[in-house]
């Protein structure tokens, strides 16, 4: 699952974040999809690409991401592959397919304009204040 990581906690074992069932639809999907633009990835190199790009506020659960990888492959917005790992491991790699960097640019458009649309409620400007 994607989660938010309470700093207040940090050194604590890893908790559910309260805005954990807040979290809108799709964003893990959308974040896998802006991962895998930049080059095939398996999943523990996606989760921690994720962490890192977000300085750790995202976690990425394996529960939630292996689930959301069969989905997105399923929709043939990535494709896998056999390699091996880093660590000379069998691994599943991931790579984007042209329907998923389509997708993305839908996705990442949405997503801009949710970010534009509560910014606006969030800090209005003085022309919407009155």
């Amino acid at each position: 699952m994607l989660s938010l990581v309470d700093y207040r906690q940090e050194n604590m074992p890893r908790q559910e974040s309260p805005l954990q069932s807040e979290m809108v639809p799709g964003t893990l999907d959308m974040l896998i999809l802006r991962t895998l633009l930049l080059s095939p990835a398996h999943g523990q190199t996606i989760a921690q690409a994720i962490e890192r790009g977000s300085h750790e506020v995202l976690q990425v659960e394996h529960g939630s991401l292996y689930p959301a990888l069969r989905r997105l492959e399923n929709r043939a917005w990535v494709a896998s592959f056999w390699g091996t790992s880093e660590n000379n491991r069998k691994a599943k790699y991931y790579r984007l397919t042209p329907e998923g960097k389509k997708q993305l640019v839908v996705q990442s458009s949405r997503w801009d304009e949710l970010v534009r649309a509560i910014g606006r409620i969030m800090k209005p400007t003085p022309e919407q204040q009155g």
